[in-house]
């Protein structure tokens, strides 16, 4: 596996090499990821290129948020991209990505809007300029992203659509843990007691759902699951039925129900179709 930290490093390894398949990563890499680099690997077989970048990615974060304290351990995260099969290792860093006389971010509105969009203000921006950038710098035909960050899924869809931007967006379902918590990297600062409290979140997702396959209203059937979720000590930021693409709140099914809730210090986010 190639491993490259300035762009003429990554342009000179692309040369040689053939299609690329992009998996774009924040790193502390988990089965989630990897499923995103088999599922990548699939797109452009082995005569394709497989790149994975790890880049934890200022220009996303908020004041106050865990940009300092991300977790990062390269050395692990290269020995697991080494293991997927991985060609080359994109590792930029910041002035490489954000030059000190940049003047260009890229604004996304519609599914952008609401929702993570009004929780994290410039947390949009933040994504689809640097997935922007990736795009472009690796010249990816194909580049996969996780179901599990639903909305950021539809930002970068947009985004792609609205630029014409050459590369197709490969969705990848969500793998979650034995108890159904969604994976993510920072379930890692969950203590044992939260990340026992932690699995209420998609078990009254999927019992809301449920209940609305049987006839109950989705008025309802959400009150029942945020009185469940604040009993199980977790602060609900939203718990939503939202139509797929545009984040556009509907009053009935068919929909994602999309929801993010505080436990402590984490945020968790997940979303099923309904």
């Amino acid at each position: 596996m190639r491993i490259a930290r300035d762009l003429p490093t990554l342009r000179h390894a692309l040369d040689d090499l053939g299609p690329v398949a992009l998996v774009p990563t924040m790193g502390a890499l988990h089965p989630g990821h990897l499923s995103l680099l088999a599922a990548a690997r699939r797109e452009v077989g082995e005569a394709g290129t497989l790149v994975a970048s790890i880049f934890v990615n200022p220009l996303q974060f908020g004041p106050g948020e865990d940009f300092s304290r991300y977790p990062r351990q390269e050395e692990a995260d290269l020995d697991r991209l080494r293991e997927a099969g991985c060609d080359l290792a994109w590792l930029p860093g910041v002035e490489a990505m954000y030059p000190p006389d940049r003047a260009t971010t890229i604004q996304v509105e519609g599914p952008a809007e609401g929702w993570e969009g009004a929780a994290r203000p410039g947390h949009f921006r933040g994504v689809a300029t640097v997935c922007a950038k990736l795009f472009l710098q690796t010249g990816a035909r194909v580049a996969a992203f996780g179901e599990k960050d639903w909305q950021q899924l539809q930002v970068i869809r947009r985004m792609v659509r609205d630029l014409d931007l050459p590369v197709r967006i490969l969705p990848c379902p969500t793998l979650r843990e034995a108890d159904g918590l969604a994976m993510s990297s920072r379930n890692r600062y969950l203590d044992p007691e939260a990340r026992s409290r932690a699995a209420a979140l998609p078990g009254a997702m999927r019992a809301a759902i449920e209940a609305m396959a049987r006839g109950t209203s989705p008025a309802a059937a959400l009150a029942t699951a945020r009185a469940g979720l604040a009993a199980a000590g977790l602060a609900l930021d939203y718990l939503a039925l939202v139509e797929p693409e545009s984040l556009c709140e509907v009053e009935a099914p068919p929909g994602r129900l999309i929801a993010a809730a505080r436990l402590g210090a984490v945020r968790l986010l997940d979303n099923m179709p309904a």
